[in-house]
């Protein structure tokens, strides 16, 4: 892994680095577990949360998250690795949510928000690159407590595509997949299978809540 600089505008550590195996080369964006800021109400190991995004995802079948790995050696130690996307560097949420083509992958970033219980996705954290859609910076994920903040609330009260259901009752029905179960402390695992299954019995997607310490939206919004 050879680190190109730091990719300017993140809290935390995030690097551009090339990884190359046998000849081949891959671009990607590598975030050691040393270049984590200290947070009061998240544990450390941030990276890992990244990862457990990639898994959940994978595990439904919801193409959303770029691929990522945990590697346990890296030029500044352990840490997340994800394939780096080019995206136009102009398009991002509050853009996106005005072309109708792009509601349906929109509508299961919300889905997955929920379920993943995401503290922090700003409009910039979805990316348009290679002719769809995208989420990163997925570290703060998967607390036990409710602590979504989005700025994806335009579809609350839609329904749930009828397929994105039976995707998170397969979820409830299967239980978490051993790659992402190893990320999580086991309250957060039944937290996330919970979450889970209260969105496939509502069977629409929930409006902002204001019962939490915290607004439902992240900032900055962008």
């Amino acid at each position: 892994m050879t680190v190109h600089g730091r990719i300017p505008g993140s809290s935390n550590a995030t690097l551009l680095v090339t990884c190359t195996l046998h000849g081949r080369e891959l671009l990607a964006v590598y975030k050691p577990a040393r270049g984590e800021r200290p947070l009061w109400d998240f544990p450390t190991g941030l990276h890992r949360r990244e990862v457990a995004a990639y898994e959940l995802a994978r595990t439904l079948g919801w193409d959303l998250v770029p691929e990522t790995v945990e590697r346990a050696e890296g030029p500044y130690g352990p840490g997340s690795v994800q394939r780096f996307v080019a995206e136009d560097g102009e398009a991002h949420y509050f853009t996106l949510r005005e072309q109708p083509a792009w509601w349906p992958t929109l509508r299961m970033f919300a889905a997955f928000d929920v379920v993943a219980n995401n503290a922090d996705r700003k409009s910039g954290h979805v990316l348009l690159a290679e002719g769809r859609l995208w989420g990163i910076d997925n570290g703060l994920c998967f607390h036990e407590e409710p602590k979504l903040r989005t700025v994806v609330w335009d579809f609350a009260g839609e329904q749930i595509d009828p397929v994105l259901l039976g995707d998170l009752r397969r979820l409830n029905r299967d239980g978490l997949p051993a790659p992402l179960a190893e990320l999580l402390e086991p309250e957060e695992q039944e937290a996330l299978l919970l979450r889970a299954a209260t969105l496939a019995r509502a069977g629409e997607l929930p409006p902002p809540s204001d019962r939490g310490r915290w607004p439902p939206y992240p900032w900055p919004l962008v």
